[in-house]
């Protein structure tokens, strides 16, 4: 039977777009093989403890320059932007606090396509930002990862505040008060003390629990990637790496 002309027509329409598509999509992958990947290595050396160590020097570079208020700006011309536009190669990750103090790129001195960032409230954890974590390994083979906490941290005293007076915190802020609740059984010492100790011990309850991540463990034991904590002083500018 004869097709209506207009049938017909769509028809052909739509298998030379089929085949227009199939000729743009890149070849399938054998069984086994991965896709090559697009990301320069980070600070210019392959994923190891060589780019670990560069990417912390920087770090620490630039928040000297940041304390001594001598900030260079770097990455922020027109040509970085041009740059970034088509790819990105952070040189580290920083899973940071959102308090509005605490802008990574600025304490660190750092531009454009530097740094990946991913802050929530007392750096508390989910899926997402787990899922975030990894990217920046799997695809972007970032080979450090910074956890840092921070003086005077709300989301640390909204805990406390929640514990000590054996109320519930409101809407969904209860899920940042459980999170951190593990982290004020570990911190010792009074007052200003204890809350410092409580914002460090929050650091390392974060980095434990990232090791529940196979593709972050796995990258940890490859020596692909370092895991580090650090505590900024809103105070002084410092921010103090550990281990």
């Amino acid at each position: 039977m004869t097709l209506p002309e207009n049938n017909s027509r769509r028809g052909f329409l739509q298998r030379a777009g089929l085949g227009l598509l199939a000729a743009a999509l890149p070849a399938p992958l054998a069984q086994g093989q991965t896709a090559p990947s697009t990301a320069k290595p980070a600070a210019g050396l392959p994923p190891g403890p060589a780019a670990a160590a560069e990417s912390l020097r920087k770090l620490q570079a630039g928040n000297l320059r940041f304390q001594k208020g001598k900030l260079q700006h770097p990455d922020e011309t027109l040509e970085r932007r041009r740059d970034v536009a088509v790819k990105q190669a952070p040189f580290a990750t920083v899973l940071a606090c959102s308090d509005s103090r605490e802008s990574p790129e600025l304490l660190f001195d750092q531009g454009l396509g530097d740094l990946f960032v991913v802050r929530t409230a007392g750096h508390v954890l989910d899926n997402a930002v787990i899922g975030t974590l990894e990217f920046a390994v799997a695809e972007l083979h970032v080979p450090l990862l910074v956890v840092m906490g921070h003086q005077r941290c709300g989301a640390i005293k909204a805990t406390l505040d929640a514990v000590t007076t054996a109320t519930l915190a409101p809407g969904q802020m209860e899920a940042l008060v459980d999170a951190i609740r593990p982290a004020l059984l570990l911190a010792q010492g009074e007052g200003d003390t204890r809350f410092t100790n409580v914002v460090k011990a929050n650091v390392k309850v974060t980095i434990d629990r990232l090791q529940n991540s196979k593709l972050l463990s796995e990258a940890v034991a490859k020596q692909q990637l370092r895991i580090i904590g650090a505590y900024y002083q809103l105070d002084t500018g410092v921010a103090e790496f550990f281990a």
